[in-house]
């Protein structure tokens, strides 16, 4: 399927005579692609028209010119191109964007066969539902109705709450926003998706530090790097088209690349200093580097005076954590973290790289905020070259999570207050009396009634618990009776002993999903389970957000195969049955009978996304740059003249006002080198701006041509009367606020986040001001419960001497839920499960894996689940390599998979893929799965093994540190 043929724009010319002849074969689209495979070009094109080859004449060859459509990569969020080939509407053949500035012509494995993904034949074709335990075919209407009826008997008796709306980080920033305003006109917080239990840890982290949640920086932006430190993430696998990035810095500036990890990875090989350590012990680790810095006085002493808040209480613990302390408890001897130090000092700027092996820990917020104090002590942010690149694994993760399908927060992270509710009420020009009436209200601990309008929902991480925990200790009505897993594959989630327990007290399960997932067979159900087929990304246009904070918009590449529909389409189905239709889709005009249009939903949220800047990138700019990849620099990711002059590349939020402001968007956030207008800022002020008397914003540092020459805090219309700027507004953004206001003695209060017009966002800007203020980071988060990032162990330590040192948390409830932590600390399962159990990806398959072990030409690559195990502890336990072993975790899950015995895990520690499913504790599934949408590849999920453990802000689940005994099976 991958050809090169040009290093410019995509062209056939010389193709187009055999496609011709293709196009016009008496032969169904089935026998075509089962006889072009991948390779449509030369003989297997041929063979699938019969073998006979004519000469084309000019007519026959327009007739059945190949369409070019651009596409976005849907197998990581690096946001790879895909320039797909479609011929009378059959998806052929592709080739990697060229012009793309992310892939540059790259593909990975995963990318070079996605057209498998929209054209596999494992897919599922039409609805189906569970009865009598047998799969039957069923119609989208009967679907609808079931699901419907069966929902709003449930809402009667129990409430909107009792149904679990599980959103994607799959879907496109359209579907995703839909969703999330979907779940809201149902009545429920109980929504949520992915990044709960990828990078939560890093949003909230990283938000808390210095406003914003995302990565600061980009892949291209590496080019600039003089260090590059890579802490429990492996993109040479996880995300390969990154690497690409990173080894250019290596190479062009000589960066010294150092990789922190428990694993010797793909991208530890790469690397001009390994660093091994113990697995849950990243803030000691970053903290003996601190110590180091600290201590040689090669802290940037200036940039912390004038731009961090709390490094002082940073200093006093870092002072704790000696060489000899930190090798205690991280492995990692003193001296190499001394070079690792004088690396970063000697090497400036430089950039700090994280994945999942940072997050997945009960500390992982912990650990987050640790790797941002440590970029802060050298300096290396808001700058070029700098910053914390944090990798995202799904095609979309970033923007779902901005578009807010999380059960906490609003589109946007306008959060759950009142305030919020009014300001998106506004947005859909909804009644919020009506809107407030859809949510249940229940009995507080005081006694009081409180909306559950207003309290954060389950976690994903927790939707077990919802189902199966007393009724008396949930902080809602009653237990989650359905659940809806919309794009979600189950076997990336902990506890899936206790998961298939869940999925059969359910009332009703519904997967919809271009593939049936786990999802079908995790369980033993016999009824009450139906499987809506959703089309692809390729079968649908909208946009999708890169790690980077780019904007890309996808076309339609082919229309919906077989009975599926795109996400929206079944969004609105649920909304006509619920009877809400006609508000949901108020100000969103109907494509046809039941699609709603993908444009006028990104300009409702582009309406509403003030706070993080998601309003100045209207579809026809996005447009605009996908057209125009070829003039956009390939480092700065600014257009170097043509029709996006001075945009950088996808608009890279915050692009701030309306899109008629043109805001170029913000490539490197916190850069005051740069004006506001073209992108700069400092960092956000949404902490106030005193803490214990001393000064929260900046000190005399602001960007390039502000007005204000100093620190200063978010603008509100009051602010602006102050400076006398008001008079700026135009009448038309005036009238907007006074209406937001709702009378004169409120008008003060009307901020940048609320105002509908841009107005005051347009105003600051045009003084040099970033409409959020100039503050100073904060490394102490005083509302976290360890404000100073903590080291505390794992909830399953084999490491009994730390626990009395560094315990974990107190029993405490939390969203929702009970939540325990020191109550299984206490018990000392080490014993009989001595080894360290940790996961991660690998580069052929992604997620779950239901999609990827679907496609033959990835399922060829890794056939088996294993473990990885390191030679002494095999020999040890009388395992050899290729041998069936059985792994067991604390909790009582075990699998049964194949053992790779190497020295990539260090002695007492093992290793397993988390992207197989379809077997369970030994039995093979496959059996359960409708007929002819099983994956070509099953395996063992190392979740079913995986133990409790939740983050102490967010609920993040805990996989990168556990326990388990591995015996030959």
């Amino acid at each position: 399927m991958l050809r090169k043929k040009t290093n410019g724009v995509a062209r056939r010319p010389q193709r187009t005579s055999i496609l011709s002849e293709v196009a016009n074969t008496s032969v169904d689209r089935r026998a075509f692609l089962r006889g072009s495979g991948l390779a449509i070009g030369g003989l297997a094109a041929i063979a699938a028209t019969g073998g006979t080859v004519t000469q084309a004449s000019a007519n026959t060859a327009a007739a059945a010119a190949v369409e070019l459509k651009k596409s976005v990569c849907t197998h990581c969020s690096v946001g790879c191109t895909v320039v797909a080939e479609v011929a009378d509407g059959v998806w052929i053949g592709q080739e990697p964007g060229w012009d793309s500035p992310f892939n540059l012509g790259a593909h990975c494995a995963k990318g070079a066969s996605v057209r498998e993904h929209a054209h596999g034949e494992r897919r599922l074709k039409y609805p189906m539902k569970k009865e009598g335990g047998e799969w039957k075919r069923i119609s989208w209407e009967q679907a609808i109705d079931e699901i419907g009826d069966g929902m709003m008997k449930i809402r009667e008796e129990s409430g909107p709450d009792s149904v679990y709306w599980l959103g994607s980080a799959k879907h496109s920033n359209e579907q995703a926003y839909l969703f999330r305003k979907f779940a809201a006109y149902w009545g429920t917080n109980n929504v949520d998706h992915q990044a709960r239990i990828c990078h939560s840890t890093t949003v909230a982290g990283v938000a808390n530090t210095w406003g914003y949640g995302a990565m600061t920086n980009s892949y291209n932006d590496i080019h600039n790097s003089r260090a590059i430190f890579i802490i429990g993430g492996n993109p040479a696998e996880a995300h390969p088209v990154s690497l690409l990035h990173v080894l250019k810095a290596k190479e062009q500036n000589n960066a010294p690349l150092i990789v922190c990890d428990p694993r010797f990875t793909r991208t530890a090989a790469h690397a001009d200093e390994y660093v091994r350590f113990r697995p849950g012990s990243d803030v000691a680790l970053v903290w003996g580097i601190l110590w180091h810095i600290f201590e040689n006085g090669w802290e940037d002493k200036e940039f912390i005076r004038t731009r961090v808040w709390g490094m002082d209480q940073i200093r006093t613990e870092v002072a704790k954590w000696t060489p000899e302390e930190v090798e205690r408890v991280t492995g990692a001897p003193g001296s190499q973290l001394r070079r690792v130090a004088m690396t970063l000092a000697n090497n400036r700027p430089g950039t700090v790289i994280w994945c999942m092996g940072g997050t997945q820990h009960t500390n992982g917020n912990n650990n987050t905020r640790a790797y941002c104090i440590l970029q802060l002590a050298l300096g290396n942010m808001g700058t070029a070259g700098g910053g914390t690149n944090i990798f995202r694994g799904h095609d979309n993760v970033q923007g779902a999570t901005d578009l807010g399908v999380l059960a906490d927060t609003l589109p946007g992270y306008y959060g759950l207050s009142a305030g919020s509710w009014a300001h998106w009420a506004r947005v859909w020009e909804e009644d919020l009396d009506w809107l407030k009436g859809r949510f249940a209200t229940m009995k507080g601990a005081d006694g009081k009634d409180k909306a559950m309008m207003n309290v954060s929902g389950i976690t994903v991480s927790r939707w077990i618990d919802g189902v199966l925990e007393d009724k008396e200790n949930l902080e809602q009505p009653d237990n989650t009776r359905a659940m809806v897993l919309w794009g979600h594959a189950p076997n990336s989630q902990t506890r899936m002993v206790e998961m298939k327990t869940a999925m059969e007290k359910l009332d009703m399960l519904v997967v919809v999903d271009p593939f049936p997932t786990v999802s079908a067979v995790l369980h033993d159900r016999t009824d009450g389970v139906y499987l809506l087929p959703a089309t692809t990304q390729f079968e649908t246009r909208g946009s999708v957000t890169a790690s980077n904070r780019s904007l890309q918009w996808r076309e339609q590449v082919i229309q919906p195969l077989f009975e599926s529909k795109p996400d929206h389409v079944i969004i609105a189905k649920f909304a006509k049955k619920f009877g809400f239709e006609d508000r949901l889709f108020r100000n969103i005009a109907m494509d046809g009978e039941d699609e709603p249009n993908v444009e006028d939903i990104t300009r409702e949220f582009n309406r509403g996304m003030w706070t993080i800047g998601y309003t100045g990138q209207s579809p026809e700019r996005m447009k605009l740059h996908m057209a125009n990849q070829h003039t956009f620099d390939r480092t700065s990711l600014r257009a170097v003249g043509g029709p996006a002059d001075g945009d950088f590349y996808g608009m890279p939020w915050p692009c701030w006002g309306t899109p008629e402001m043109n805001h170029p968007g913000s490539a490197n956030l916190y850069d005051m080198s740069i004006p506001v207008a073209e992108g700069g800022m400092g960092f956000r002020a949404r902490f106030g701006v005193e803490r214990d008397g001393d000064n929260l914003l900046a000190e005399g540092v602001y960007p390039v041509g502000s007005e204000i020459q100093d620190g200063y805090p978010e603008f509100t219309m009051q602010m602006l009367m102050d400076l006398g700027w008001d008079g700026d507004l135009t009448a038309e953004e005036r009238a907007a606020i006074e209406k937001v206001a709702g009378s004169t003695e409120k008008l003060g209060e009307v901020n940048w986040k609320t105002d509908l017009s841009g107005g005051i966002q347009r105003v600051a800007i045009a003084h040099g001001c970033a409409p959020y203020g100039n503050a100073k980071a904060r490394a102490v988060v005083w509302t976290f419960p360890d404000p100073i990032p903590l080291h505390r162990e794992p909830l399953y330590t084999n490491r009994r001497d730390l626990v009395a040192d560094y315990p974990t948390y107190e029993d405490r409830h939390f969203w929702r839920v009970p939540t325990l932590y020191a109550s299984i600390q206490k018990n000392d399962f080490s014993q009989d499960y001595p080894i360290i159990l940790t996961s991660g990806r690998l580069v052929e398959y992604e997620g779950g894996g239901d999609e990827t072990r679907s496609n033959p030409w990835l399922a060829e690559l890794q056939q088996d689940m294993f473990v990885e195990i390191n030679p002494r502890d095999a020999n040890n336990l009388g395992v050899r390599d290729g041998a069936q072993v059985w792994v067991e975790g604390p909790e009582g899950g075990k699998v049964k998979v194949m053992a790779m015995v190497t020295e990539r895990v260090g002695e007492g520690v093992a290793f397993m893929p988390f992207h197989f499913g379809g077997h369970f504790q030994g039995e093979d599934q496959r059996s359960k799965y409708p007929e002819g949408a099983d994956p070509y590849v099953l395996g063992e999920s190392t979740n079913t093994a995986q133990t409790y453990g939740y983050d102490s802000v967010t609920m993040m689940q805990e996989t990168k540190a556990t326990l388990c005994k591995i015996m030959p099976a």
